[in-house]
């Protein structure tokens, strides 16, 4: 989706761009009224400019900013099933509905543009060296500590030897004991978080197989790692970075654990059978 690509790109774009790009993003259906001219004129920049941020993005007009923005309200009129538009912003007298659905429309369509953009081919790597894995560490600080703690239980679920690691000296310690039969996953919304970045890039030095799930495709992480997945953000008010991606990330991580389930079938369904009844006796 134009939008998703525009907000990965925006922290890469000079001062002129990026007031080009955020205004696009504030309210893309305006953008069909207006020409390349108006636009520059509207943002401060100009023509020029708003021909550099099209290219910028791999377009080569203004006319086919046009024309993705155009295709992505049309797929987006599909599954919306109120005609009234709705932005990301949250403000403070907004009722409780209009929350609702600015916090729900922001998380399918970020669930969209992921699987749209979801690399199968290096889902499919990174699935399978997890699934030979001797062991697992995954690492994340803050909003992707979380994930990186939710990725350790599916993993460890379905039998595979994974650990989450969510401080740095803990972090390095492991990675600096992990052989080339190892594997990591690293989390990571900007890929530049030095917390995940150092563990990360020790455990390539030690050989083990590296995964990196960022929203930047061109971070540190994803350079680093031998394999990379692409998040999308769905920032809504009081939602922004880590914390607009997570539904996105975890859809990755879900698609992931499935494969490596697949991958490694009877191990998985003989952990599963045996920790079946565990939940049950803990109900009252």
């Amino acid at each position: 989706m134009i939008t998703a690509l525009i907000r990965s790109e925006l922290p890469r774009m000079s001062g002129s761009l990026r007031k080009v790009g955020e205004w696009v993003l504030a309210d893309p259906v305006r953008v069909a009224g207006v020409s390349a001219a108006e636009l520059g004129r509207r943002t401060g920049t100009s023509q020029a400019t708003v021909t550099r941020f099209c290219r910028a993005l791999g377009l080569d007009s203004y006319q086919g900013l046009l024309l993705e923005l155009a295709r992505e309200q049309g797929q987006e009129s599909v599954h919306e099933e109120s005609p009234r538009p709705l932005g990301p912003e949250i403000g403070p007298d907004d009722p409780l509905d209009r929350v609702v659905a600015a916090v729900a429309r922001a998380d399918l369509q970020a669930l969209r543009a992921t699987t749209e953009q979801l690399d199968l081919d290096a889902l499919e790597r990174a699935a399978r060296v997890l699934a030979q894995a001797r062991r697992i560490d995954v690492y994340g600080v803050g909003a992707s500590g979380v994930l990186a703690l939710e990725t350790q239980a599916r993993l460890f679920g379905i039998g595979c030897e994974a650990r989450a690691w969510t401080e740095v000296h803990a972090a390095e310690t492991s990675a600096a004991l992990l052989t080339p039969a190892d594997a990591v996953v690293a989390l990571s919304h900007s890929g530049a978080t030095r917390e995940v970045l150092g563990p990360l890039r020790l455990a390539a030095e030690r050989g083990a197989a590296t995964v990196a799930v960022t929203g930047d495709p061109r971070s540190p992480a994803a350079r680093t790692a031998g394999v990379h997945l692409t998040s999308t953000a769905a920032p809504t008010g009081f939602r922004h970075g880590g914390f607009g991606t997570r539904h996105s990330v975890l859809l990755i991580l879900d698609c992931l654990y499935a494969r490596v389930a697949q991958l490694t079938y009877s191990r998985a369904t003989a952990a599963l059978a045996l920790t079946a009844h565990i939940a049950d006796g803990h109900r009252r």
